[in-house]
């Protein structure tokens, strides 16, 4: 199983859907919320090279955001994941 980490805050519409998907793929996440941290967005960019959230992370590889997952998930990748 891939160790998925996902940067979110709780303002965020699209890390709710990411959520959702990983949910509904019985993928385990973990969650690190930024809502407390002013400069996440200077923080997310050192991790990811993303400045917006969701910023996923799979196995310390960044992914992107809920787009790029849900890309994953239409392509099949992301029940190779799953598999793996």
């Amino acid at each position: 199983m891939p160790r998925i980490r996902m940067y979110t805050t709780r303002w965020c519409g699209y890390c709710v859907r990411a959520k959702m998907l990983l949910d509904d793929k019985g993928l385990p996440y973990e969650e690190i919320n930024l809502d407390d941290d002013p400069a996440f967005r200077a923080h997310l960019h050192e991790l990811t090279g993303g400045w917006t959230v969701p910023q996923i992370l799979v196995d310390d590889r960044p992914i992107g955001g809920y787009t790029e997952l849900w890309r994953l998930d239409r392509d099949g990748a992301l029940d190779e994941l799953a598999a793996a």
